[in-house]
């Protein structure tokens, strides 16, 4: 006679199962393109672009002012951000239309240390990482030709995110990059026969590489669908088995394609109404995980790549709205404004509603924070620059600062060292391309062509416009010398105790 009291296997499994998923939260990253740190509004109704979902976001979870992408470009953030490690390791550059893979053959990579710990991975939107193009070139064909039928789209498409890692993936690879057409897992979707892209015109600018494009492909759809492919992936998943979502938004990216029923909404233009839309698609995902049950045991982070695209000059000059608040730069530079992004954490229970860290954060320490939280034993070969921000997050006693010091870099011989309220730049200017006079003058800054080198003290002149490289050579130097460590191979982050 079996006893009333033995639960049946099938139930004890299930128990332990939710209790497992319980200790495993399941993580979603909302990565934004191009989006500067002040086009979010964090409440403040005098802000020309609103933002009602991200600040919900941050009303329910913890808003890092100090938060920075590896890179003023996107590539290598996106790079940064999936292994922890610092792309300068490896490489400085975006990847161009018909390059590789940026990662080597079983590279760390979030998702793989997600999925040895059996969640599922799912990754929407843009990929901008790299392809086996030589897997579908027909025989005979140049690399990177951009012509239809060079390829044969019918043949699975290697190296994207379906190896790196993840279980799904769902995309159109790059908005303005061939090919235009949809793909999904490793196979396209859409085949892209015609030999140039031509799209709708496009509202407020912007334009596309040359190459193969599927019929009736419209960039306006990307956006939306993406996510509403993401929301439907969250709506198939089980409770009991914790997930990891990667949502790369292609918005505020050129070319800028806001949906008209957007247009207008917000003070600043098609750009504005584009992130206002970036939001929209921030609350569609949000409702989806309460509507699922999912909202408590759900850690999500919304940032963005980089600083915003350099049409910004206009936009300050015609709706005086800077996308980079009170810091110098945009895109491409290694001022602030090229890599302090909006950096928001919600994990309820767990992370107090409304808080704000000051603490110096990068994306490559999302690495460190996940493994810590999911049981995996990161070794010292792996995310070598990540720091584990659980207890900033969670309100512990920590060593501050967290990080020694925090590193920027765009192009091949340009970096800034962060340590404290000071930054180093080790060379005589901080931009990527041209600042116009305009804009120099709007907020009294200079140009530094005579400097050996800058240094700022950020608590001070966060708009960077004096130069102190002059007044302290003993901190330029102990910089320096501590940067051409890091750049010659040493770990940011610190060993780790190996089990």
């Amino acid at each position: 006679m079996k006893s009333k009291n033995i639960i049946p296997l099938y139930v004890a499994i299930g128990l332990v199962k939710a209790a497992v998923a319980e200790e495993r939260p399941n993580v979603v990253i909302l990565y934004a393109d191009d989006m500067g740190v002040a086009d979010v509004s964090y409440g403040d109704p005098e802000a020309k672009i609103q933002t009602p979902n991200i600040d919900r976001l941050a009303s329910q979870g913890m808003t890092f002012t100090d938060g920075h992408s590896s890179s003023g470009i996107c590539t290598p953030s996106r790079y940064a951000l999936l292994t922890g490690q610092h792309h300068w390791r490896s490489f400085h550059d975006i990847t161009h239309a018909f390059g590789k893979s940026v990662f080597k053959p079983g590279e760390f990579t979030l998702a793989r240390m997600f999925q040895e710990q059996g969640y599922a991975t799912g990754a929407f939107g843009k990929w901008h990482l790299g392809w086996d193009w030589d897997a579908i070139r027909k025989p005979g064909v140049k690399a990177k030709n951009p012509k239809a039928e060079s390829y044969d789209w019918s043949k699975r498409f290697a190296g994207g995110p379906i190896d790196q890692g993840f279980d799904y993936y769902f995309g159109d690879g790059t908005i303005n990059f061939p090919p235009y057409c949809w793909i999904e897992d490793d196979r396209f979707l859409t085949i892209p026969t015609k030999p140039v892209i031509k799209s709708k015109p496009l509202a407020g600018g912007g334009g596309f590489r040359p190459g193969p494009m599927a019929e009736g492909w419209d960039p306006y759809e990307i956006l939306p669908k993406t996510t509403e492919k993401a929301v439907e992936w969250i709506e198939q998943q089980k409770a009991e088995e914790p997930f990891f979502i990667y949502l790369a938004f292609n918005s505020p990216h050129y070319p800028i394609v806001p949906n008209k029923e957007f247009h207008g909404k917000s003070k600043a233009g098609y750009y504005g109404d584009f992130v206002i839309e970036t939001d929209a698609m921030v609350g569609k995902v949000m409702d989806a995980l309460e509507a699922k049950g999912l909202a408590e045991n759900t850690m999500v982070i919304f940032t963005a790549d980089n600083g915003t695209e350099s049409h910004a000059y206009k936009r300050l000059q015609e709706f005086d709205q800077w996308s980079s608040g009170e810091f110098r730069g945009l895109k491409r530079d290694l001022y602030e404004g090229g890599h302090r992004v909006p950096f928001i954490v919600r994990w309820p229970s767990k992370i107090a509603e409304g808080s704000r860290s000051e603490e110096v954060v990068s994306q490559v320490d999302l690495a460190a924070t996940f493994a810590e939280m999911i049981g995996y034993s990161l070794s010292n070969e792996e995310a070598i620059d990540s720091y584990n921000l659980l207890p900033v997050l969670t309100g512990e006693t920590y060593s501050k600062p967290l990080r020694v010091a925090t590193v920027q870099n765009t192009s091949k011989k340009g970096y800034a060292l962060r340590q404290g309220d000071w930054v180093y730049i080790n060379q005589n200017t901080g931009a990527g391309q041209k600042e116009p006079q305009e804009y120099l003058e709007h907020f009294g800054l200079e140009k530094f062509p005579e400097a050996k080198g800058l240094l700022f003290n950020l608590k001070e002149d966060p708009r960077q416009s004096k130069n102190l490289y002059a007044q302290h050579p003993e901190k330029v130097e102990a910089m320096n010398a501590l940067l051409e460590r890091y750049v010659d191979g040493e770990r940011c982050a610190p060993l780790r105790e190996q089990n």
